[in-house]
């Protein structure tokens, strides 16, 4: 018979307060590399008149950065952690593209 589930500061359940902050710190490990990976993009870069932007050598070390919380995760076995990294990523990602967009437009 299993445990029972019961109320603490984090919520219902066991541990849960540890899944938060692995992920939030592997979030905030991503996002600084995702940002410059957005602020370098030579395809925006180049449509608003700035330059070239940085060459394929200089962003795969941001790309091995910004993919790494994600992948020790993985390789450590929380699943859990790892899902909520990916999609709070995918959602930084979205939010840098945006906000580098409408600066340019402005």
């Amino acid at each position: 018979m299993a445990a029972p589930l019961v109320p603490s500061r984090t919520g219902y359940g066991r541990g849960c307060g540890m899944t938060f902050y692995l992920t939030l710190s592997a979030l905030l490990l991503s996002a600084f590399p995702i940002f410059l990976l957005c602020a370098g993009d030579p395809k925006r870069r180049r449509a608003s008149g700035e330059g070239d932007g940085s060459t394929s050598r200089q962003r795969w070390p941001l790309m091995i950065a910004a993919c790494a919380p994600g992948l020790v995760s993985l390789l450590l076995g929380d699943s859990a952690t790892f899902m909520l990294w990916l999609g709070g990523a995918a959602l930084i990602g979205w939010l840098a593209a945006t906000s580098f967009a409408a600066r340019g437009r402005g």
